[in-house]
């Protein structure tokens, strides 16, 4: 099915949460994910479950100075 993320088309599977998305994505760090503009607690990644047409976006932190 087709998300949006990060202004792009995305193709995921059927039952795919917010937890197997990470994975596949191989995101590490401090980063944030926001599903149709709510902030998604980490708390929620294994149960929050993806539907087609949802906008994701993930912001990273970066240290600078």
């Amino acid at each position: 099915m087709e998300v949006l993320l990060n202004g792009d088309p995305h193709s995921i599977d059927q039952n795919c949460t917010i937890e197997t998305l990470v994975t596949s994505l191989k995101l590490d760090g401090k980063f944030a994910i926001e599903i149709n503009q709510s902030i998604i607690p980490r708390s929620e990644y294994l149960k929050t479950e993806l539907l087609a047409g949802d906008k994701i976006e993930i912001v990273q932190a970066i240290g600078g100075g």
